[in-house]
């Protein structure tokens, strides 16, 4: 089968690490089931994986990609949920130690096929596509959770996304402003505040920029480039949540700022299953859908690679198997 995979990772040149053409195809293991995809997006997650970043060698080859939708063994429209636990885990899935995500330990959804857990395969309604329901598991179940569970924040407040234009903070802008929240952007690029102004932004400013008033969270996915920025936007008791470092993992944490103003640092990684549905819930009952950047074939995955890590997107790359 066709599949988008990598052999031998490289640190410097992660495209140069990737790989598209003929692997075999999956076998299900028990407890596990095979779902042909339809569609699958990608994630700053599978350029961490060509550095080798959580992927030893022992590992490879590895087919990537976290995120796919398409059709179980019983012939139903699904997709999947990225989060693979550890046997018999209960509770939340992102409290697992052993948690890994898909293209992790098990391969991933960029492939005609992929198999996974029978509780990872959630039920999609007719009134998502493919395309669409591909691009939920990983960012926008990540934005999920950062704002309606790890933020603290009610409808009504003002939330700043820092970076506008990737699959998370395109999510985060989508999701507060059908949910109630009023939201501002930051990014260094006037083409991406005007596309975040299009997609629901109440406002959008240039990275850095002092900000008419002081927010009640901060939804903070950059790290190095704008920590200083977000500590210093939030009022007094706000709530800076962190799902990603994409510039860089070490900021300053200015702890007399966080101890004097009484704010709150919370890490927040994926969702779990039981979110995804909700998600899913929300997508049909409000009509937001995610924001696709492109779709390309599978065949043409290295297009879609070598934009991410351009940072030339707005919203997601859908491939198709």
């Amino acid at each position: 089968m066709l599949a988008a995979f990598v052999t031998q990772t490289s640190a410097d040149d992660p495209l140069s690490a990737l790989q598209v053409g003929e692997r075999p195809a999956p076998e299900p293991p028990q407890g596990w089931v095979r779902v042909r995809v339809e569609a699958a997006s990608l994630n700053h997650h599978d350029l961490w994986s060509l550095r080798g970043v959580g992927l030893p060698d022992e590992r490879l080859p590895m087919t990537l990609g976290c995120d796919g939708a398409g059709v179980d063994e019983e012939g139903r429209d699904v997709l999947v949920h990225a989060v693979v636990t550890s046997p018999g885990w209960s509770g939340d899935d992102t409290l697992d130690p052993r948690r890994s995500l898909l293209s992790e330990r098990h391969d991933g959804t960029l492939a005609a096929e992929v198999v996974v857990p029978a509780r990872n395969v959630v039920p999609r309604p007719p009134e998502v596509s493919a395309a669409h329901a591909a691009c939920l598991p990983t960012a926008w179940l990540t934005a999920y959770r950062m704002l309606l569970v790890q933020s603290g924040a009610a409808p009504g407040s003002t939330v700043l996304v820092q970076g506008a234009g990737g699959g998370v903070s395109t999510a985060l802008v989508a999701l507060a402003r059908a949910t109630g929240y009023r939201v501002w952007v930051t990014s260094r690029s006037e083409e991406k505040r005007q596309q975040a102004l299009a997609l629901g932004a109440h406002a959008a400013f240039a990275s850095g920029e002092r900000l008419p008033q002081q927010v009640d969270a901060v939804m903070e996915t950059v790290g190095e480039a704008t920590w200083a920025h977000s500590l210093r936007a939030l009022r007094p008791g706000g709530t800076v949540v962190v799902s990603g470092a994409t510039s860089g993992p070490a900021p300053g944490a200015d702890l007399q700022r966080l101890f004097f103003r009484g704010l709150r640092v919370v890490g927040s990684t994926m969702g779990t299953r039981e979110e995804l549905v909700r998600l899913l819930d929300l997508l049909v009952a409000t009509g937001v859908r995610p924001v696709v950047d492109r779709e390309l074939p599978l065949g043409r995955a290295a297009e879609g690679f070598a934009a991410m890590a351009a940072g030339e997107l707005f919203g997601k790359v859908v491939l198709r198997p």
